[in-house]
């Protein structure tokens, strides 16, 4: 067989979608309203598919973390990058590297717990806010597993990692 005629590898549709989702990422990483909207969709689509797909952001899993907005009282849904403390979850309010908070960070602050949909479960978490050494061992162990190290490098304020601690 030719090159020219090899065939097209199959690629499930979801595999597709994750792919055009991380590839509208990237072009979008420096507007902010852009990745609001995506940011959105992937939530919208991980709810729909309880959690299970696309449950993953440049080869890092992702969890749906569930605030209520502090000012508008409406029901927010944010997809986040995390990794696994034990029986805790790790996010990072990176805000893309903006000089500041995401909103889902201070709408979590505010209310002092949320939900989050991970591994087709829902959850209740209550965030605990990292500082010093141990923010910096969070923060390593993220951007391990993450592409967020190029976020700090965008802004002068200091990214938070924070632990989500499961309710039982």
């Amino acid at each position: 067989m030719s090159p020219s005629l090899r065939p097209v590898p199959a690629v499930s549709p979801l595999s597709a979608l994750q792919g055009a989702l991380s590839g509208l990422a990237s072009l979008a990483a420096g507007a902010p309203a852009v990745l609001r909207v995506l940011s959105g969709a992937h939530a919208r689509l991980l709810r729909c598919w309880d959690g299970r797909v696309p449950d993953q952001w440049f080869g890092a899993r992702l969890l749906v973390l569930e605030t209520i907005g502090r000012r508008s009282g409406r029901l927010r849904s944010t997809p986040l990058v995390f990794v696994r403390s034990g029986e805790d979850l790790v996010v990072a309010a990176t805000n893309a590297g903006a000089d500041r908070q995401p909103d889902w960070w201070c709408n979590l602050r505010s209310a002092g717990e949320a939900i989050v949909g991970v591994d087709g479960r829902r959850v209740r978490v209550v965030p605990r806010e990292s500082h010093g050494a141990e923010r910096d061992r969070l923060w390593g162990t993220l951007a391990r597993r993450a592409p967020i190290e190029a976020y700090q490098r965008r802004t002068t304020r200091t990214l938070q990692a924070c632990d989500l601690r499961v309710c039982r």
